[in-house]
């Protein structure tokens, strides 16, 4: 039996690329897609891909107690328990010249959308894009925004992948978009999912399994994923409010691929609704329809596991624009000791924050406290190719913090060079520091001893402190006011 298989975005290219460029080539920035629908506030239906960069490998799809049906576009029609897919390279009528600017690889969505509208004020057509990693594609020649470095990107293609079905009589060839309905559902990735579904081409040249998805059975497959189904109820609300928000607020985050929104940790977790409980499944009820507003449109509602005492300031995490609800904070039950407040200025300050826990939310998250070795062979591992001519040895350098101690700014400095790593590109440089929250101690042989607190970005909502508060009692309210000051729970219709 063929299971589902996730390809590259840079072999979905390379099976496309041939030749060299042409005068009779169509020239594009990108394989064009048409962008998902708007999202209805009335009622409102997210596209969540299941699976993306498909072509590589066979597909298979079964229904779950009833035959699955299909319908391409071509009119072909098909019922069964099992659909069998696999791709195959067929020519292009006609050429294309891919030609366009690229910025990245970028640590995040946030980051590159702020290059993209960065060049936007520049009226240049800038998008978003996620190949492997995050980038912005833009018009060749388009004249970057300052201090950011751009590469051209030019390919001919001269085929593409076109999906076939297994049928009795053999193999039949579809063209996309194809839809699928399960009547009891599609088993997929250890899960059962409702749909409908669409199998469509993205702008890579692979393709991608959508599910269209009602918001709040979204919201069942999200928030026992992201907090925990045994959470106290007040917990689960917020948690659901804020998916909800997220999600209307981040629909076009995958715009360029066709569909809303992605099930993993690059966007919120999605999987089976069905393991949604009876505690889930009311807490998104008693704030169906709601989301966290600010001058009438949904908040960036971000939020992470632990902030270890401290919440952060956007612009800690990511080189975003004032949010006036995102603010650092010390998130204490009990007043601060003396000599700690907020901004943290210094090292010092923030080992007196790292030595409490007593009165301190959500204290109890196993990562609230934590402590990490980097040792020479990791600080070159992290940086790759980065590091060649740096020299040895390495050493890590805090230059900058932002008001809630968070690292913003680190160097790996060599004898003959340095490589300077800013916010989210910090964490995703060396994915084995949990948080940004930290202090450096050299600890001998060129190792050094990283002491730090909390899980994730800091900003908003720490799923820790909610569950610690809403265990003493707390209102979903009280929750969402604390971690998001000034936002007005408000219904979806009314933005």
């Amino acid at each position: 039996m063929h299971t589902p298989r996730v390809l590259s975005a840079a072999l979905g290219l390379g099976v496309l690329l041939g030749g060299c460029q042409g005068a009779d080539a169509e020239a594009l920035i990108r394989l064009p897609v048409p962008a998902p629908p708007p999202i209805d506030r009335a009622q409102p239906v997210l596209w969540v891909s299941l699976a993306a960069h498909l072509g590589a490998a066979p597909l298979l799809l079964q229904g779950a107690g009833a035959p699955l049906q299909l319908a391409d576009a071509q009119g072909v029609r098909v019922r069964a328990e099992r659909l069998q897919f696999r791709w195959q390279e067929q020519p292009l009528a006609k050429p294309l010249e891919i030609r366009r600017a690229v910025v990245g690889p970028l640590a995040s969505f946030e980051r590159a959308e702020q290059v993209a509208l960065a060049w936007r004020r520049q009226g240049v057509e800038a998008e978003v894009a996620h190949p492997r990693d995050w980038e912005v594609w833009a018009p060749p020649g388009a004249t970057p925004p300052p201090g950011v470095a751009v590469r051209l990107v030019q390919q001919r293609l001269v085929q593409h992948l076109v999906p076939q079905l297994q049928l009795a009589a053999g193999w039949r060839r579809l063209t996309g978009p194809i839809q699928i309905t399960a009547p009891q559902g599609l088993r997929f990735e250890g899960g059962v999912f409702a749909g409908p579904f669409r199998l469509q081409a993205d702008a890579y040249g692979s393709w991608t399994l959508v599910e269209q998805v009602p918001m709040e059975r979204y919201l069942q497959g999200v928030v026992p994923h992201e907090i925990g189904a045994g959470s106290p109820a007040a917990a689960l609300a917020a948690q659901a409010v804020l998916a909800r928000t997220w999600a209307l607020r981040n629909q076009h985050r995958f715009a360029v691929d066709g569909y809303h929104l992605c099930a993993d940790t690059q966007c919120q977790v999605y999987a089976d609704p069905r393991q949604a409980g009876t505690v889930v499944r009311q807490a998104i009820r008693t704030t169906s329809g709601r989301v966290l507003a600010s001058q009438g449109a949904p908040i960036h509602a971000v939020y992470h596991a632990s902030n270890g005492g401290v919440s952060a300031d956007e612009d800690e995490a990511w080189p975003l624009p004032e949010l006036s609800y995102l603010e650092p904070a010390l998130d204490l039950r009990t007043p601060a000791p003396q000599g700690l407040s907020v901004p943290i200025t210094s090292p010092a300050e923030l080992m007196q924050l790292l030595a409490l826990r007593a009165g301190v939310v959500g204290a109890s998250h196993p990562l609230f406290r934590w402590r990490r070795q980097l040792s020479q062979a990791a600080l070159r591992e992290g940086l790759g190719a980065r590091a060649a001519g740096l020299g040895a040895p390495l050493k890590p350098v805090v230059l900058e913090r932002g008001p809630s101690g968070r690292v913003v700014k680190l160097a790996i400095a060599g004898p003959s060079g340095q490589v300077v790593l800013e916010r989210d590109a910090i964490r995703r440089t060396y994915r084995q520091l949990p948080s940004t929250l930290f202090v450096l101690a050299p600890a001998g042989g060129g190792t050094w001893t990283v002491q730090g607190g909390g899980f994730g970005h800091g900003a908003g909502l720490s799923q820790a402190g909610a569950i610690d508060l809403a265990g003493r009692g707390w209102s979903l309210e009280q929750i969402l006011k604390r971690y998001y000051p000034g936002a007005r729970l408000v219904p979806i219709k009314d933005l």
